[in-house]
């Protein structure tokens, strides 16, 4: 089975788009989709409906979480904040309703799938960890697989009987060992902040042939950034770009 795991699309429905015409081109059986789909984007509505309308199967990220908990929502900084209540008014009631009710965490094909810092953490980073610290986290799930988001950084930890080991890799196709455990972070589609460009991230995880596949697709920023300013999001929403 081949699953396209998408994160942090953040309302940057020109990534979306070209990201979708790509897993089109490489026949995906599903796609899931690790939260954040909204927050700092110009066009929430746009990427919410064309979610929904694929069946992507989604679960909440910490800007959808705002929107549900009030106290969360105060305790972003400002530029989060203020996107997220331009977005409010971008959206139609049944989407925010929809983002709103989106599960904390899935588990799907021996793998478990989370915004946040594994195992079920919706807003806490997986920055820099020590090796001790990750053992305790592998140690508190049981799936081979885990998918993260929240950093927009491409990250793999792998646990290897009693070694656990960080890389970051870059785009392209890795096998992986069946005897070893892995956590993956598959960069972000509308914001990413990793080392290999501005294109965005997602990966295909092939479930037969054993492998995953790091992508990187170029779409139209010029497009976006001028939407964020005409929109009147926060100028480091688009230098972010």
């Amino acid at each position: 089975m081949r699953i396209a795991v998408l994160s942090d699309i953040h309302a940057n429905f020109q990534a979306l788009t070209s990201v979708l015409d790509d897993i089109n081109a490489n026949k995906v059986d599903e796609i899931l989709s690790l939260g954040d789909n909204i927050g700092y984007g110009p066009q929430p509505e746009e990427v919410v409906t064309t979610l929904r309308k694929l069946g992507v199967l989604s679960i909440m990220g910490n800007h959808e979480l705002a929107l549900a908990k009030p106290s969360y929502f105060a305790a972003l900084n400002p530029d989060p904040q203020k996107s997220l209540a331009l977005q409010r008014t971008l959206m139609r009631p049944e989407s925010i309703k929809y983002c709103t009710a989106l599960p904390p965490l899935m588990l799907r094909h021996n793998a478990r799938f989370i915004h946040g810092c594994p195992p079920r953490s919706i807003t806490s980073y997986l920055v820099q960890p020590s090796m001790t610290k990750m053992k305790r986290i592998f140690s508190g799930y049981p799936e081979q697989f885990c998918f993260f988001g929240h950093l927009h950084t491409l990250e793999r930890y792998i646990l290897d009987q009693d070694d656990c080991r960080h890389e970051q890799p870059e785009p392209g196709r890795y096998q992986y060992d069946p005897e070893n455990r892995y956590l993956f972070n598959p960069g972000s589609v509308g914001q990413p902040r990793d080392e290999f460009g501005r294109k965005a991230k997602y990966a295909i995880w092939d479930t037969g042939a054993g492998s995953l596949e790091i992508r990187a697709v170029a779409y139209d920023r010029a497009a976006v950034k001028q939407l964020l300013q005409q929109r009147g999001f926060p100028k480091m929403n688009r230098i972010r770009l």
